[in-house]
């Protein structure tokens, strides 16, 4: 079951924003939340620079880990 969409604002001054509204706005989204909008900003920078993100992938700068014995 989907579940419902909940749409958040506030409108103030710039002068008088502390932040708070955020720190608690991605407090309460949860941890899928703010890694699925982390994500989607890696996808928007991709289609700025005009790359494929059918093909992006990961960095792949290691090659081998060892546990180290004691």
């Amino acid at each position: 079951m989907k579940s419902k969409r909940k749409i958040t604002a506030r409108l103030i001054h710039l002068k008088d924003d502390d932040r708070s509204f955020d720190r608690d706005f991605w407090q309460q989204a949860g941890a899928k939340a703010r890694f699925e909008a982390a994500w989607q900003m890696v996808l928007d920078m991709l289609l700025i620079r005009g790359e494929d993100v059918n093909q992006f992938r990961l960095q792949r700068s290691v090659e081998n880990i060892e546990r180290l014995r004691r």
